[in-house]
């Protein structure tokens, strides 16, 4: 063979050589396990525990407001006077996911408080809560909490408000943050 031939073989050798290499190198292939993580909280709710009740009064001449506080006081204004009985703040639990933050937001318009056999009706504004309404307020510690909720109740005259029960229903929210 030729020394020409001999060099063109042993370099077209080692270029196969190293192709072959080059091509083995490529089609490794390594696998790994991922792992994947997910949990499910509890679901967000709220209940009332106590409806809210102004008790038992009567308006008087000039009728006037009663104002129930979040700590279950009230104080009358006007001619009102208070009857035996019990009052008492609305209260709701809220339970969901350990320390998560809430907001509360309270009516924002007057609730209307209908007497339960005639047309004759009641208002309820000045809503206020503990803890406060506004955004993220209130924590879940230990995954509830308890909210109080008062208002005042705008009573008129004893034409306008006569003797008997008055119902009303009102919407609080709670928007987690």
């Amino acid at each position: 063979m030729t020394k020409q031939l001999k060099i063109f073989l042993s370099l077209g050798f080692l270029i196969a050589i190293n192709l072959s290499h080059i091509h083995a190198q490529a089609t490794q292939s390594i696998g790994a396990t991922g792992h994947v993580y997910a949990e499910i909280i509890p679901v967000f709710s709220a209940n009332e525990i106590t409806r809210m009740n102004f008790g038992r009064f009567s308006p008087g001449p000039q009728g006037g407001r009663i104002i129930l506080t979040p700590q279950s006081t009230v104080s009358v204004q006007g001619s009102i006077v208070t009857g035996v009985g019990s009052h008492n703040a609305a209260s709701f639990e809220v339970s969901g996911d350990e320390d998560a933050a809430f907001s509360i937001s309270l009516p924002d318009d007057p609730v209307l408080l209908k007497h339960v056999s005639s047309e004759k009706s009641m208002l309820i504004e000045e809503w206020n809560s503990w803890p406060l309404p506004g955004p993220g307020n209130g924590r879940l510690r230990n995954g509830f909490q308890m909210i109080n909720v008062g208002a005042t109740l705008k009573v008129g005259t004893i034409h306008d408000n006569p003797a008997g029960v008055y119902t009303g229903t009102y919407t609080i929210t709670f928007d987690f943050n």
